[in-house]
This record gives structure tokens, C-alpha cells and sequence, in this order.
């Protein structure tokens, strides 16, 4: 039987590339892997059609479009306290699909949804070349957009107490949410901006370590990127990270610079610590799976919604 079509309504701009996000590459692979008839507004959905709205595009305004859609929305990030109306909107609607359990855990206990229309699709990877390395592992990478929610600040702070050892910092992101907050930063991380994909690749194989200081996240897909590649990861623990890490490293409590430097040290100052982390990363490598899973069960969560 054919499956009716997939309406998926997505932010403008989702494949912008001075503004590169880990919901965008999501969406993106979701509506290919769907042939989803993409909109940016659910006024251009026809009536009763089977609808899938990214969740950062909620309004009040969606609870009424629940009686007229059959709505489903993709929570990347809970808007929580920053958009009153969202839980109003999740109840009204058939379903959600989470990006991680963490999320979907977070949407029961604060917005007690009915748990049997709260379904989950992690954001899958590609495969990648591994990552040669380097013997000392003095090349450090963080990649997420240079923002306070981010935690560039925590991650330059730590940096602060290892001055007395060699290392570089590349920081990959956008420096244009938060252009002052980012003037802010000491010049301790190199911030590149935004790269291409093939860029980004290049910068992936010349890292030793993924570092991420992050304040929140639901998921974390660059830490997953970072172990497609055999990289080992630092990273807070926050949200739906240690999901994604799976192993591959070692998490920190957020924005607590002398543990993430601790940590940092052991890396930059211990062989053996180094190998340790290798061989996690690269055990936890091989239990990574790719988009057309997650696009699976996107498919499997419609149908259950439907």
C-alpha cells in the first residue's frame, strides 16, 4: 500500500551554509529520506494532510492548526519557559518525535504528555575515514556555534589554566548569533567561523580530541561526527550528551572550567590516558548507525501517530 505523502515544515534557510545546525542537518536528511513536500509555514499544508512541524517553529497559533492538520511535531530542543504556549501545543498534537531519550524524558516530566504519543528518532551519522592523530594529541576542536549556550566561555576559561602546556584550539561555528558574545572570547580558542563540509572533514582529520563545553543539549551530534572519525571527546554533561557519547570519552559537569581542564590535562600530559580514549572512541566507532535508521523510525513513529 502507498503511504500517503509527508507534509515537513521546516525553518527558512535550513540548508544556509553561514548557519550550519545540527536541526537543520537533521531536517535536511528527514525530508530526503522521506521525499517530504517541504513548507516553512503550515498555512501551505493542505487540509487533514499528515504533517510533521519542527518544533522551533511553534506558536499559539499551531494549536489551532492541530484540528486542521494531522500534526505531528519534531522536538529538537524544548523551548521550556521561553515559549509558554509549547506544551499546549504538544498536547494538542497527534504525537512528537524527540531527537533523544533525554528529550523525550524531559517533555513526560514537564509537560506530562501521554508517553505512548512521545516517540524517538536519533539523529544518525555518516561514515568516515578515521582520524590519524597525532602522538601528543595537542590539536583540540570544538564545533557548535560560538554562543554562551555553547560554552566557548567555560571551554576558553579551562584553556586559561593550561597555559604551561602546548596545545591549539580550533573553535567551527557560527560567530554571527552572538557577535558580542564572541568578541568577548580571549583569542584562546582560533575561531574559523562556519566551513564547508569539506572544510569541516579536513578540520575533523588534523583533530586529536573533540572538546564540548556545552551548556544544553538534547543530543549532541557533533560528538558522534567526532567518533564516526575515531576522535575521543571531552564534553559536558548535559541533556542527551551522554547518550551520544556512548562511551567514546569522558564527560565533565557543565560549566565547570577546572574539571574540564583537569581532564584536559590528563589528555595532553598522559600516554597512556590517550590510548585509553582512542580505543573507547574507536570501540564505540563501530556501534554508530547511520540516517536511514533514523529515517526508519521516523516512519515507524507515523505510522504509530497516524
Amino acid at each position: 500500500m502507498t503511504r500517503p505523502p509527508v507534509h515537513l515544515v521546516v525553518p527558512p534557510g535550513i540548508d544556509d551554509p553561514a548557519r550550519p545546525s545540527g536541526g537543520n542537518v537533521y531536517d535536511r536528511r528527514l525530508s530526503d529520506g522521506l521525499a517530504a513536500i517541504e513548507h516553512t509555514s503550515t498555512a501551505t499544508v493542505p487540509d487533514r494532510a499528515l504533517t510533521l512541524v519542527d518544533g522551533l517553529l511553534t506558536t499559539p497559533a499551531l494549536v489551532a492548526e492541530c484540528d486542521r492538520l494531522r500534526l505531528v511535531v519534531l522536538v529538537h530542543l524544548p523551548l521550556g519557559a521561553a515559549a509558554p504556549w509549547e506544551r499546549d501545543v504538544l498536547r494538542s498534537a497527534a504525537g512528537v518525535v524527540a531527537t533523544s531519550r533525554w528529550t523525550r524524558d524531559w517533555l513526560l516530566e514537564c509537560y506530562g504528555l501521554d508517553p505512548a504519543r512521545v516517540l524517538v528518532a536519533e539523529p544518525g551519522v555518516d561514515p568516515a575515514p578515521v582520524a590519524p592523530g597525532s602522538p601528543e594529541g595537542r590539536s583540540l576542536l570544538c564545533v557548535g556555534a560560538v554562543t554562551s549556550l555553547k560554552g566557548y566561555d567555560v571551554l576558553a576559561d579551562a584553556l586559561a589554566l593550561l597555559d604551561d602546556l602546548s596545545w591549539v584550539c580550533r573553535g567551527v561555528g557560527s560567530l554571527d548569533i552572538e557577535p558580542a558574545f564572541a568578541a568577548t572570547l580571549d583569542g584562546r580558542v582560533h575561531l574559523t567561523g562556519p566551513l564547508t563540509p569539506t572544510e569541516l572533514a579536513a578540520t575533523y582529520a588534523e583533530a586529536d580530541l573533540l572538546v564540548l563545553a556545552s551548556r544544553a543539549e538534547t543530543f549532541g551530534m557533533v560528538v558522534t561526527e567526532a567518533l564516526a572519525r575515531g576522535l575521543p571527546v571531552v564534553a559536558s554533561d548535559v541533556g542527551g550528551v551522554r547518550e551520544a557519547l556512548g562511551g567514546g570519552g569522558v564527560l565533565v559537569p557543565p560549566e565547570d572550567p577546572p574539571a574540564l581542564a583537569r581532564e584536559l590535562r590528563r589528555w595532553l600530559t598522559d600516554d597512556g590516558r590517550r590510548a585509553e580514549l582512542r580505543a573507547a572512541a574507536a570501540e564505540r566507532r563501530t556501534a554508530l548507525t547511520g540516517w536511514d535508521r533514523t529515517v526508519r523510525q521516523v516512519i515507524e513513529a507515523l505510522e504509530v501517530l497516524r
